[in-house]
């Protein structure tokens, strides 16, 4: 009896360690994942990453090929034989002395360029006085800031040409670089405003104690930092200045002073009106290249400037 009674216990006890043990197993195979399950997703996700890069990738190609074909293959029904007729004459025309669309394509460099360093350089030091600085009404007066994103600007264009016309900035690239720098400073605060945010105050206290300026800290100590912010802030307000047509149609009148959406507007045009697509599709393949190579270089940076202030702690 005492035996059979030790030998049950014996079962029971084994039976007990068992299940933890079998139970730890179970836990520990669905922390890893079945392996078809970790290839069906992977396979998934690489079907929706080619799918998305064919869907932007081939409108930007066949952008490209149709600005090496002349405007006659372009209008006519399309047929396997003429498709294949490619040329320069499109950017040909477009280089010619009296296009004028290098003077344009200038114009366009030097008002992006500046709207972008400006927007940038003013977005960084709202940013930090909304950021570090205590005062009553900053949440009201940033909030302001948020409202002006929700308007666009063609709803108040009249009042803004009346207001640069009474300052003499208009037919003047000054004129539309103030233009674009205030359009494009509130999206630039907001996204400053958040990388202050993110950063621990201990790093200004440190600063502090070792007797730096506000100047020498913002230059120095927080500069690696912010810097994907005003990348972001900068990269933003190029492309929007880079391929904004309205505001620089409405301010500028003087053929000398029209940017490159203006100069292709007037190049695109033949007689009676007739649309020369052939040199509209070329110029709008240069019109990309600075963008693309633009994003390309600060894309890592954007998206770092994007997301910071997501994440506390």
């Amino acid at each position: 009896m005492t035996t059979a009674t030790t030998r049950t216990a014996v079962l029971v006890s084994d039976r007990a360690g068992d299940a933890p043990r079998a139970s730890r197993g179970k836990r520990s195979q669905g922390s890893v994942g079945h392996p078809r399950d970790t290839r069906v997703k992977r396979t998934l996700f690489v079907i929706a990453g080619v799918g998305s890069a064919l869907i932007f990738g081939l409108p930007l190609l066949w952008a490209i090929l149709r600005a090496f074909q002349p405007n006659e293959v372009i209008i006519a029904a399309p047929t396997w034989s003429s498709f294949w007729h490619f040329g320069f004459q499109n950017f040909a025309a477009i280089f010619s002395p009296s296009s004028h669309l290098l003077t344009g394509l200038l114009n366009s460099l030097i008002v992006s360029i500046s709207t972008a360093i400006i927007t940038a350089v003013v977005a960084t030091l709202a940013g930090y006085g909304f950021a570090k600085f205590r005062f009553r009404g900053s949440k009201v007066v940033f909030g302001l800031i948020l409202v002006t994103m929700m308007v666009p600007f063609q709803a108040i264009l009249t009042p803004l040409y009346l207001e640069l016309n009474a300052m003499k900035l208009t037919n003047s690239l000054l004129g539309l670089i103030l233009f674009y720098v205030t359009v494009n400073l509130p999206f630039g605060v907001f996204v400053m405003r958040n990388a202050f945010e993110s950063i621990p105050s201990e790093l200004e206290d440190s600063a502090h104690v070792d007797g730096a300026s506000r100047t020498r800290m913002l230059v120095s100590v927080l500069r690696p930092m912010l810097l994907p912010g005003a990348a972001t802030a900068a990269l933003y307000a190029f492309l929007a200045s880079w391929t904004e047509f309205l505001g620089a149609l409405t301010f500028l009148t003087k053929d000398s002073l029209y940017t490159l959406p203006i100069a292709l507007l007037n190049l695109q045009t033949g007689a009676y009106g007739q649309v020369n697509f052939g040199t509209l599709v070329a110029g709008a393949v240069i019109a990309m290249i600075p963008c693309i190579a633009l994003y390309i270089g600060l894309q890592k940076f954007y998206v770092a400037g994007l997301s910071s202030g997501a994440l506390k702690g």
